[in-house]
């Protein structure tokens, strides 16, 4: 389960939810947005977000780590459409695609990280 939950900013890399199993696997699906920035991969498990409770029923679940957007995300009356960096979401939107790919085309499913 691959996850957007903290507004509209740039992709900058993929929190992996303490599943160490698939830094390798997410570096080499990395490597082609170098260009765009996308190139963290953050080990902690972060929280307070919709793939939660996928990780806790024990499925392989990442949340993106993105920009902050000023004014925008968050979940406030301040979320409107005009307010989106286009070319952030169009960016976000060809990576995702490209995880999303990857993920479908594996010989075998995403490893799942240890209990």
């Amino acid at each position: 389960y691959f996850n957007q939950d903290y507004g509209p900013g740039q992709y900058r890399g993929i929190y992996l939810q303490d599943n160490e199993h698939v830094r390798e696997v997410f570096t080499s699906w990395m490597k082609p947005f170098d260009d765009l920035g996308m190139t963290t991969i953050g080990s902690q498990s972060v929280g307070s977000t919709d793939h939660i409770p996928f990780d806790r029923a024990g499925l392989p679940a990442f949340q993106f780590l993105q920009d902050r957007v000023g004014g925008t995300g968050g979940h406030t009356n301040l979320d409107f459409y005009d307010t989106i960096p286009i070319e952030d979401i169009k960016k976000n939107a060809v990576i995702v695609a490209s995880f999303v790919y990857h993920t479908a085309m594996l010989d075998q499913l995403l490893p799942k990280k240890k209990k």
